[in-house]
């Protein structure tokens, strides 16, 4: 009795080699049936009675070499998905690519991209795209290929709208111009529209947070300076947490905005 695969990788490894096989089988069986064809146009009955033969067997072995290819594939996907299995896989996956990837709350982050799991499609989602290619080393090889190229963010529209969000919480909580707020508080300003939390995740926040952070940009188009202080805030409820591109874990807390001196 054939050992059943222990992963995913290793099933879909099977099923490659197996169809593989049976390709060759079939282009084997096709060939000799040229050759049958060719003989009949030319008369050659010799050679034909011969072709014919061989096609036979052939064909014979060629279907063989499908049925196994159709009784290989076994693995049972909905439940690797679902019991959390895949995810596992996917991160040792990318440990061995060396790709710096990193379960939260139920997501992957792998910088600069935030990857969410579907079981019911037996599909990845990045960043909002799904995609069905869910072959462990094929998602790797892709988050590798994401990490080398500059992320597409609009730094300039995110910290007006930081600041913009800012005010509005500070002018809320009765505070003073320049406190540090509650970065969760923006967020929550930031999807107060019907599925906007939903649309606009706090990873995806976060992620931002620390895209903006890597920018430098720390100023708004009227001169407020922005600051992100590590205070008494990382002691406390409400703590964001991203990946780096390096891989190392990035604590969001706080945010303030204050007018410049004259």
């Amino acid at each position: 009795m054939t050992n059943q695969p222990n992963s995913l990788e290793e099933a879909l490894q099977e099923v490659e080699r197996d169809a593989d096989t049976a390709i060759k089988a079939l282009g084997a069986a096709l060939k000799t049936a040229k050759k049958a064809k060719t003989a009949a146009a030319h008369g050659q009955v010799r050679d034909l009675q011969q072709a014919m033969d061989a096609a036979v067997g052939l064909a014979n072995q060629a279907s063989e070499a499908t049925r196994q290819l159709r009784h290989g594939w076994q693995f049972d996907v909905a439940e690797w998905f679902s019991s959390g299995n895949y995810v596992k896989e996917l991160l040792a996956a990318a440990a061995a690519a060396g790709v710096a990837a990193f379960e939260s709350d139920e997501r992957i982050l792998s910088y600069p991209v935030i990857v969410q799991v579907s079981p019911a499609d037996s599909a990845v989602v990045i960043d909002k795209k799904k995609d069905r290619r869910v072959r462990p080393s094929v998602v790797s090889a892709h988050l590798a290929a994401l990490q080398q190229k500059p992320p597409n963010f609009k730094a300039d529209a995110f910290i007006e709208s930081l600041a913009t969000a800012y005010d509005l919480v500070v002018a809320s909580k009765g505070m003073r111009a320049g406190s540090v707020a509650r970065l969760v508080d923006l967020h929550k300003v930031l999807t107060l529209l019907p599925g906007a939390g939903r649309d606009y995740t706090i990873q995806e926040f976060t992620r931002d947070l620390y895209l903006l952070d890597q920018k430098g940009i720390v100023a708004t188009k009227s001169g407020r300076h922005m600051s992100l202080p590590a205070s008494s805030l990382t002691r406390t409820s409400g703590v964001l947490t991203t990946v780096t591109k390096g891989g190392q874990t990035k604590v969001y807390a706080g945010i303030s905005f204050t007018e410049r001196p004259k």
